[in-house]
């Protein structure tokens, strides 16, 4: 290409596009014939699809196509976090008879991105154990059959860690770390206390790209908030990971630790859909963060006695900030409807629940506007969801009183976003920790793990605790996830958080893939299969009673999962 002739315009990178999802991509064509400003970005495994248009035209798109099956707003992802393999019994293993340490298994991370260029993600030669990078946030050459971002092999990688100046060919670099770290508990080749729990395994990272504009003010994110991301694209990247898998023909273990508070956190959202059927397949293991909610005073939940019983919600907000934004969900039975008191009074009447009401109220002694909006009934679940977003709200405490218009069963759960997209200081007067898993840990199917302080073997105070609404109980383990080692793209370092428990679960799995299906012991190993391994072979306190809403079935030790199969074969 000439240096003077510009660049053409991918549609999928304009600022202007918005990303979507689609449960049912088979009613996507009929909709791109009679739209042809709405472009296929990605049809997924399980037959949902991500789509894109122009943020202008949403609103008359869904004016005349409805939402629910056919079109939805993706959910926004925050990060999950804030000597640990022997204590989980990994060392043991690699180290034994079996001497399994990832070989023939691929690890997949869907995050901040890597740094290849560091020592733990190389072999002896200095040639890369990394087999794919994809950065969704270059525009360049995409993987096939996606549509942005750049693809960068094996071969590439490897030209780059010879050359002198790497970036110029593979420009990836992870100026987070989070997702460089994660990749290194679960994989990193470093003798010591650096060695990840599967350092043979090789690897497929896929960097995020930061959400949308609009995705980000619709949600009312603090703007200096970078790490905030689209569900479509964590969709799509787990979905390119699968797809190399398929490819290489190695199993895969992937490690999401990602989370959100958007959604009714019952495993019935697109994600959670997709996610679910991804895990069911052999080879594949998926293992996800429980989230670091319990203390951040974002979930509140109540239960209405009866038909025209009220309660209140009541929320603090400190001043100076764009706004803050909730979630109301309550179950297929009910009908409620919703009121906003603001700090000095005044009020914003009863709004009528009808399905696609959108009221926009502004105070007139305050500078502030009040949104209420509501859908139901689900598609998949039947259940009633109310969005109130208050903008640019007065400090103090703001008060939503709940309405029972129909009421069988009377329980509702609120949700603020996760820490990082909502502003300090806004939270519920009088939260509850429970119910604080986070999207997509409540899915049906994943190995959802929580964290815990190895040198007291006591529960991280920030580890997210169950049930979700399906209800199911969760977390299903706890692994170690406070003051954990390991590597930043600036050198060694710890971490804190339920991702960084995630990460090293997932390392587990690649060993129990390997000793599954590269080695011939269980070739139809998958989530569900690698999940009741784990959970018989967890260590339990006397004097507690498992599972439980904290702990699940226990702390993780895979040596002991082993010493369990070893028993019955």
């Amino acid at each position: 290409m000439d240096a003077q002739t510009p660049a053409k315009e991918n549609f999928f990178e304009r600022p202007d596009v918005v990303d979507l999802v689609v449960r049912r991509g088979d009613l996507l064509l009929s909709q791109l014939e009679e739209r042809p400003y709405i472009k296929a970005g990605k049809m997924l495994s399980n037959g949902s699809a991500i789509i894109y248009m122009p943020q202008d035209m949403i609103e008359q798109t869904f004016s005349e196509i409805g939402t629910g099956d056919l079109a939805a707003y993706p959910i926004l992802m925050g990060l999950m976090a804030r000597s640990d393999l022997a204590i989980s019994g990994i060392t043991e293993i690699q180290e034994s008879a079996l001497d399994l340490r990832g070989q023939g298994v691929l690890l997949g991370f869907v995050d901040t991105g890597i740094d290849y260029t560091s020592a733990a993600f190389l072999y002896e030669d200095n040639t890369t154990k990394i087999k794919y990078i994809w950065d969704q946030s270059i525009s360049g050459k995409p993987p096939d059959t996606f549509p942005f971002g750049s693809e960068y092999n094996e071969a590439q990688i490897n030209e780059a860690l010879r050359s002198r100046d790497p970036y110029k060919i593979v420009p990836q670099r992870d100026t987070v770390g989070h997702g460089t770290f994660l990749a290194s508990v679960g994989g990193s080749r470093e003798p010591g206390e650096h060695l990840g729990a599967a350092p043979d395994s090789e690897i497929i990272a896929v960097k995020l790209r930061k959400a949308s504009a609009h995705h980000l003010e619709r949600e009312l994110v603090p703007p200096e908030q970078e790490n905030a991301f689209s569900s479509a694209d964590l969709m799509l990247g787990v979905q390119y990971i699968l797809e190399k898998a398929s490819e290489l023909r190695m199993p895969v273990s992937i490690c999401i630790g990602l989370g959100s508070n958007d959604g009714g956190h019952d495993g019935f959202l697109v994600l959670e859909e997709f996610l679910t059927s991804s895990s069911n397949r052999t080879g594949v293991s998926i293992c996800v963060a429980a989230g670091n909610e319990t203390l951040a005073r974002h979930h509140a939940q109540g239960r209405l006695q009866g038909s025209g019983s009220t309660q209140d919600i009541e929320i603090m907000s400190e001043g100076n900030i764009r706004g803050f934004f909730l979630q109301i969900w309550n179950g297929a039975s009910d009908r409620l409807s919703v009121s906003v008191t603001s700090p000095a009074g005044e009020i914003v009447g009863r709004v009528p629940a009808r399905p696609g009401n959108n009221v926009s109220t502004t105070l007139l002694l305050e500078k502030s506007r009040v949104e209420v909006e509501y859908y139901f009934p689900n598609p998949r679940s039947g259940s009633q969801v109310t969005f109130v977003k208050i903008i640019t709200p007065s400090p103090g405490i703001w008060k939503i009183t709940v309405y029972g218009d129909i009421i069988v069963d009377g329980s509702f759960h609120v949700w603020l976003p996760v820490t990082g997209l909502v502003y300090p200081g806004v939270e519920f007067l009088t939260p509850s920790p429970n119910y604080t898993i986070t999207v997509p840990g409540t899915s049906v199917g994943m190995i959802t793990v929580g964290a815990y302080r190895t040198q007291t073997r006591s529960l991280y105070s920030n580890s997210s605790w169950g049930p979700s609404r399906l209800p199911a109980l969760l977390p299903d383990l706890c692994a170690p996830g406070v003051e954990v080692g390991g590597i930043f793209p600036f050198g060694y370092g710890s971490m804190t958080g339920t991702s960084v428990a995630a990460a090293i679960t997932a390392g587990a799995c690649a060993l129990m893939l390997q000793w599954g299906i590269v080695e011939g012991n269980e070739v139809a190993m998958n989530t569900y299969l690698i999940k009741s391994y784990l959970i018989r072979g967890c260590e339990r306190d006397p004097g507690i009673i498992y599972p439980n809403e904290q702990w699940g079935y226990g702390r993780l030790n895979l040596y002991n999962s082993f010493a369990q199969l070893g028993e019955t074969r």
